[in-house]
């Protein structure tokens, strides 16, 4: 399954937002520095989707705020 995510990192609270495309913006505690913020992305989306971690991948975006994501479900 690949997603659209928008990345909103420095945020006070971590949550997700659903829009009306299907595509998620989510909004990160963590800086934009040295990956910290992709890290915590990833391990967002593995608690959402209930899948490990590394089963989740940024495939194009790592440097940008919007990404888009694959995550392998098991089914």
């Amino acid at each position: 399954m690949k997603i659209q995510v928008k990345v909103k990192p420095n945020s006070k609270l971590q949550k997700i937002e659903e829009t009306t495309y299907g595509s998620l913006v989510i909004y990160l505690k963590s800086p934009s520095v040295d990956e910290k913020a992709n890290q915590e992305l990833i391990q967002v989306l593995a608690q959402k989707y209930k899948v490990a971690k590394f089963k989740i991948m940024i495939k194009s975006g790592t440097t940008s705020k919007i990404k888009l994501v694959e995550i392998q479900i098991a089914g």
